[in-house]
């Protein structure tokens, strides 16, 4: 679907991937481009299959001489009787931001784009946008779609890559910590024999590496009393597809700390990539004590950073949440915001429940107490239904 939408843009819709590959990669793949790794064409079709009952659109901003300005991957679902729009990737996307085909492009008017989405949703039937974690700045630019935004329950944190490993390692890591990591390393060594870390280069690393990811990661979630969302097939699926070495870069890295001799994998590290960034999705390490008091987690980031700054990545991120391995190293607050455009009256009551909760999440996770008390209700085991 193709319409003139306000000033001297058009808006097209695609409802398949197929259908626009060719130009979602062609904008990608310009070096005036900016966008986050989550809205690589390859990691979005990777994910497409994690929301199977959710209607795919992607919506196409085009300019008065058609080249394509903005490009916003969308997946439209039911909720609580009402159509809603959400950027593609839910919770396993740190940063939902259109990908935009230049820093000209970003400099929009945001109330232009998202009058281009209102006007989208009346003819298709969509209530209201909620998108989710959308950066105030993206490498030095204003993010359009941010402007009035709520601030999010949580931020994401990262850190520039300097111009070569060492100096950049001794930048993020004191010297004491430096030495605290290589004393732990090699009581590591001293215990399991020599340790290195690998970035899965194979089919059989990736499932390896992703293997041992699911078992740390099912330890993890059954000792704090939670649900495990990797236990669902389509995650994994979706984390599988998206590390492929296949050819090109993959959506998804995959490294880990592993004893050299008997292959046993002591931590796991995956991020979402483009040319020039590293972010950090998920992370894991051995629950065994005698790992674990090594901190095999910390081990693996230390060398992690120092190979994507040899690889001439600029920038490393350690994605969205608070916690004392991200403090610990990162340099840089990445401010995000909710948003909720509403597009019918029902949709009005939606974005404003959502930005209830927002407000919401965000207090309580900026309350030492009330989050402990979250902490106590999750970990409450559930009464079978009788």
């Amino acid at each position: 679907m193709r319409e003139q939408a306000k000033g001297d843009l058009s808006a097209e819709v695609f409802g398949d991937l197929a259908a626009v590959e060719a130009l979602w990669r062609g904008m990608e793949a310009d070096p005036a481009v900016l966008a986050t790794p989550y809205q690589r064409f390859d990691w979005v079709a990777a994910y497409a299959g994690v929301e199977p009952e959710a209607d795919l659109r992607i919506v196409v901003l085009r300019d008065a001489a058609g080249r394509p300005r903005v490009l916003i991957p969308l997946v439209v679902a039911r909720e609580g009787g009402m159509r809603v729009a959400r950027v593609v990737g839910a919770k396993h996307a740190n940063y939902h931001m259109p990908l935009f085909a230049s820093r000209e492009a970003a400099a929009m008017r945001p109330e232009d784009l998202a009058e281009q989405l209102r006007n989208l949703g009346r003819r298709t039937g969509i209530d209201v946008y909620a998108l989710s974690h959308q950066p105030r700045f993206w490498d030095g630019a204003a993010n359009p779609m941010s402007v009035r935004a709520e601030p999010s329950p949580s931020d994401a944190y990262g850190l520039i890559l300097g111009p070569d490993p060492e100096s950049t390692v001794k930048r993020v890591f004191s010297g004491d910590a430096r030495k605290k990591l290589r004393s732990k390393e090699k009581k590591l060594v001293e215990a399991f024999g020599p340790v290195e870390c690998r970035r899965a280069a194979t089919p059989e690393e990736v499932a390896s590496y992703l293997d041992a990811f699911y078992g740390q990661k099912a330890s993890r979630f059954a000792a704090m009393g939670i649900a495990n969302p990797y236990a669902d097939a389509a995650v994994r699926d979706f984390l599988a597809q998206g590390a492929s070495v296949e050819g090109g870069i993959p959506a998804i890295e995959v490294s880990a700390l592993v004893a050299t001799r008997t292959g046993r994998v002591f931590a796991v590290f995956a991020g979402a990539v483009d040319a020039l960034r590293y972010s950090g999705m998920v992370t894991s390490f051995d629950a065994d004590p005698v790992v674990s008091r090594s901190s095999p987690g910390d081990i693996l980031l230390h060398h992690l950073i120092g190979e994507q700054t040899a690889r001439g990545r600029r920038a490393f991120d350690l994605g969205v949440g608070e916690a004392r391995y991200k403090s610990s190293i990162c340099d840089e607050t990445i401010a995000l915001g909710e948003v909720a455009i509403p597009v019918t009256l029902r949709g009005h009551l939606f974005a404003l429940k959502t930005i209830g909760i927002a407000r919401l999440k965000r207090r309580i996770k900026r309350d030492p107490r009330l989050m402990r008390w979250v902490a106590r209700l999750r970990r409450r085991p559930v009464a079978p239904a009788e």
